[in-house]
């Protein structure tokens, strides 16, 4: 089992489908479609089995005001993206729950205790397609 923590401006941005006309819009689309991983086994990055028993989402700057989105949990960062990421990881750690972080970002990455598990967002929208096609 594991909270997926997805570093949402980075996964929105990983795709060139329009998202910078309307980054509020776009990270409404991906809270919602991530509801539909909670609770599910999903292929995990080594394609071994990964149960995601929560999704926690990191949203920044013009998405920070957007909707909540059922059973996925909104950190607001009221600063970097980033540094509420890493702060999260450290409540997750403390609390000993599996993390698997969803960022490309390896300025972040590098910031990340060794060892918590990441993977691109390349893995969590392939994941999403299968399950929660938008």
């Amino acid at each position: 089992m594991a909270v997926l923590l997805v570093d949402v401006a980075n996964v929105v941005g990983s795709r060139p489908d329009g998202w910078w006309r309307d980054r509020a819009g776009a990270t409404t689309r991906l809270l919602e479609r991530l509801t539909a991983v909670v609770g599910r086994t999903l292929a995990g990055p080594d394609d071994a089995p990964l149960l995601c028993e929560a999704v926690v989402a990191v949203v920044e700057g013009r998405a920070r005001d957007v909707p909540g989105a059922g059973l996925v949990r909104i950190v607001r960062a009221p600063g970097s993206g980033d540094d509420a990421l890493v702060t999260e990881v450290a409540a997750l750690a403390a609390c000993e729950r599996d993390v698997l972080v969803v960022t490309a970002d390896r300025g972040l990455r590098a910031r990340l205790p060794a060892a918590v598990d990441v993977a691109g967002p390349g893995w969590l929208l392939a994941r999403l397609d299968e399950v929660a096609p938008g």
